[in-house]
């Protein structure tokens, strides 16, 4: 009896784990089946990916080459990134129900909300049919996901700044516009940079695969020698790409720290 008592205790310990298995593993097998998943491609794929990864040697004559196209998803990223920054200030104060009548903080989150349901993959399509293809169409693209991410996390921001410092300044006679400048953005601005900063990392990794499908940049050099069965080229892009995401990284998550550390020091 008391191994039995013993296995049954066993049991309920993890029954909601083995319940949550039983559940989950038949939907998985499921959604398996109607999407046409066959185990048998898995392992001829993997297979096939250790060929092709064998011809994937980076083609060093090459890395002068794509220098111009990874300064240009740079330059893609950051002119998205600093124009997206600066309008999200604008529109996150149109968020913030501290700031703005409700009316039309409702109206302006829809918005934000709306936008960050559509990604820039597709934002980017609809700007390059109305402005063609190349870096402008990719830097709108960028802005407008920018404006989405960074408008709602700023005027979260703006909701959570203390109400008497903001009452204190309108008390001694301060105007709409220097309650804004002294009592939001000088409070808020080390979360801005922040915030900022986090996008242009997300930015970079967006700009190669908007080059791809018609913003330029590296992503273009890349998706090219794909297509032409380049593979060599092809690792060569996908260096460049990684050396460029790695640094960007590591420069961001930098400052990021030395803006915190500054800001607990005061």
């Amino acid at each position: 009896m008391n191994a039995i008592s013993y296995r049954l205790r066993g049991i309920r310990r993890y029954q909601k784990s083995l319940l949550l298995v039983a559940v989950i593993t038949p939907l998985a097998l499921g959604a398996s089946w109607v999407c046409g998943i066959r185990w048998d491609y898995l392992w001829k794929g993997l297979g096939e990916s250790a060929a092709l990864l064998r011809l994937m040697t980076p083609e060093w004559d090459a890395f002068a080459e794509m220098l111009k196209p990874a300064l240009d998803s740079v330059l893609i990223a950051l002119v998205g990134t600093l124009l997206g920054t600066v309008l999200s200030i604008f529109f996150a104060f149109a968020a913030a129900s501290n700031i703005a009548p409700k009316w039309l903080r409702n109206s302006v989150r829809f918005l934000l909300g709306l936008e960050r349901a559509l990604p820039e993959i597709v934002i980017l399509l609809f700007l390059v049919a109305a402005f063609g293809l190349g870096p402008f169409a990719g830097v709108l693209s960028l802005t407008i996901g920018c404006i989405g991410m960074l408008g709602k996390l700023i005027a979260d921001a703006i909701e959570e700044l203390d109400p008497v410092s903001l009452e204190s300044i309108e008390a001694i006679g301060a105007t709409k516009i220097q309650l804004l400048v002294f009592g939001v953005i000088q409070q808020i601005m080390p979360s801005v940079i922040s915030f900022a900063l986090f996008r242009f990392e997300l930015s970079i990794r967006l700009s190669v695969v908007l080059g791809a499908v018609g913003a330029g940049g590296i992503g273009l050099e890349m998706y090219r020698a794909f297509f032409l069965l380049d593979y060599r080229r092809a690792t060569t892009a996908l260096v460049v790409i990684l050396a460029m995401v790695f640094i960007t990284e590591r420069l961001s998550e930098f400052l990021r720290k030395k803006i915190k550390a500054e800001g607990a020091l005061k």
